[in-house]
C-alpha cells in the first residue's frame, strides 16, 4: 500500500508541476515595469495548499528545471538560461524559496485560512525581496525603484490570487485526499 501512495503522491506532484507549466506563460505586460502579470505565483499558491511543503516544492523545482533548459514555460512562453540572467530571473528563481517557507506554513495549517494566507504572504515577501535584488542589480537601479517597478504594482493582484488559490486549493486538496493522491 505505501508503494501505491507513493505512486499517487509522485502522479499528483508531476501533474502540479505540469500545472504550473501551463499557467505560468500566461502574461499580460505592464508598461511601468520589465516583470509581467503572470499567474505563476497562483499556480505555485495552489500547488502548495495541495502537496505542502515538500512535494509542492518539488513541483516548483521541476517547472524551474524546464524552464532553464529551454521548455517554454516562462511568461510569454519563454525558457532558458538568458531568462534567468535576465531582469526577471531572480523572481523566477525565488518561487523555489518561496515554495519552501509558504509551502512549510501551509502544510502545518492547511485547516486555517488565516495561517495559509499568513503563510503565502511570507513566502511572497521572500519571493519580492530576492527577485528585486536581482532586478535591481541587472538594472543598475536602487532597490527602492526595483520595488516601484517590480513589486508595487503586484501586490494587489498577488492578494486576489492567494484568495482564489486557497479557495480552490482547499476543494482540490479534499476531492486529492479521498483518492489517496494527497
Amino acid at each position: 500500500m505505501k508503494n501505491n501512495f507513493n505512486l499517487k503522491k509522485s502522479i499528483t506532484t508531476a501533474l502540479m508541476a505540469a500545472v504550473i507549466s501551463v499557467l505560468s506563460p500566461i502574461s499580460i505586460t505592464i508598461p511601468i515595469s520589465p516583470v509581467p502579470i503572470s499567474l505563476s505565483t497562483f499556480a505555485i499558491y495552489l500547488t502548495l495548499y495541495i502537496l505542502g511543503a515538500t512535494y509542492g516544492t518539488i513541483s516548483t523545482m521541476i517547472y524551474v528545471l524546464l524552464g532553464i533548459i529551454g521548455a517554454p514555460v516562462f511568461t510569454g512562453f519563454s525558457g532558458g538560461i538568458g531568462k534567468i540572467l535576465g531582469p526577471t530571473g531572480g523572481y523566477i528563481i525565488a518561487y523555489i524559496f518561496m515554495a519552501i517557507i509558504a509551502g512549510c506554513i501551509i502544510e502545518r495549517n492547511y485547516k486555517s485560512g488565516f495561517m495559509c494566507f499568513l503563510g503565502m504572504v511570507i513566502g511572497t515577501i521572500v519571493l519580492y525581496i530576492v527577485g528585486t535584488l536581482w532586478l535591481s542589480h541587472i538594472l543598475n537601479m536602487t532597490f527602492i525603484e526595483g520595488l516601484g517597478v517590480g513589486v508595487i504594482p503586484f501586490i494587489p493582484g498577488d492578494i486576489v490570487k492567494m484568495v482564489f488559490a486557497y479557495i480552490i486549493g482547499k476543494k482540490l486538496r479534499l476531492i486529492l485526499s479521498k483518492g489517496g493522491y494527497v
